[in-house]
């Protein structure tokens, strides 16, 4: 069998990035986000993308860098709130945006990992979300039809891993990962730890290496959006 472990990150997303594709990019915040990929589809300079991740980073770090160079085209998220560039190509109209509750946005990509095509929700009802979509009544209650998600890439950061791709996530970067390494053509892993073969319990395994094509080990700087402190009481 192949190995599945490669030296660098750009080595790991050799020969899987093309313009006009589509990404999944794992995270919540700055919470589990797979910097060294980001930085390797950056210097890749592929162009015309669209992504989907619940956020775009925050200016010059995380999916907010792949702004700065214009490499996005589109953006499938569910918020946007840290990010100036983003603000300003969106009103300008230089981003194409395809916003979600945060919920149908999980539900969306955890569908498309299950070849589930589309599903009714009753969120978004009567509201912008709910506009030029097909609507249904269950047992008196109105419902919208949303579409399964899925990726030519995902790439995904976790905290340990196997040599066989089976993975651990710790804590809230435990949000979006592993739904979207089932959603994705391709996954390629950026973790923190790699353990020997066995290491990882299978009560503990959140994703089998099943759904994984490639790891890398890399450094993680680990920002914070919005870092609030206060005086500590005498």
């Amino acid at each position: 069998m192949a190995s599945k472990l490669y030296q660098s990150a750009a080595e790991a997303m050799d020969g899987l990035l093309f313009d006009g594709m589509t990404i999944m990019a794992g995270g919540f915040g700055l919470c589990g986000i797979p910097e060294n990929l980001i930085l390797a589809i950056r210097e890749h300079g592929t162009k015309d993308l669209t992504i989907i991740s619940n956020n775009c980073g925050i200016d010059e770090f995380g999916l907010g860098i792949l702004l700065e160079t214009r490499q996005i085209k589109k953006m499938i998220s569910s918020y946007v709130g840290e990010n100036k560039e983003f603000e300003r190509q969106y009103l300008n109209k230089e981003l194409e945006l395809e916003f979600n509750p945060q919920g149908t946005l999980a539900e969306r990509i955890r569908a498309g990992g299950a070849g589930i095509p589309g599903f009714y929700t009753k969120t978004g009802v009567g509201t912008l979300v709910a506009e030029g979509k097909e609507h249904k009544d269950f047992n008196g209650e109105t419902y919208i039809l949303e579409t399964g998600l899925t990726a030519d890439l995902s790439i995904i950061k976790a905290w340990k891993a196997d040599e066989q791709g089976n993975l651990v996530f710790r804590k809230t970067a435990r949000n979006f990962n592993p739904m979207m390494a089932m959603a994705g053509r391709t996954t390629v892993a950026d973790v923190e730890e790699i353990v020997p073969l066995g290491d990882i319990d299978g009560d503990a395994n959140h994703t089998p290496g099943i759904f994984v094509q490639r790891i890398v080990k890399g450094t993680f700087e680990k920002r914070i959006e919005q870092r609030t402190t206060r005086t500590r009481a005498a």
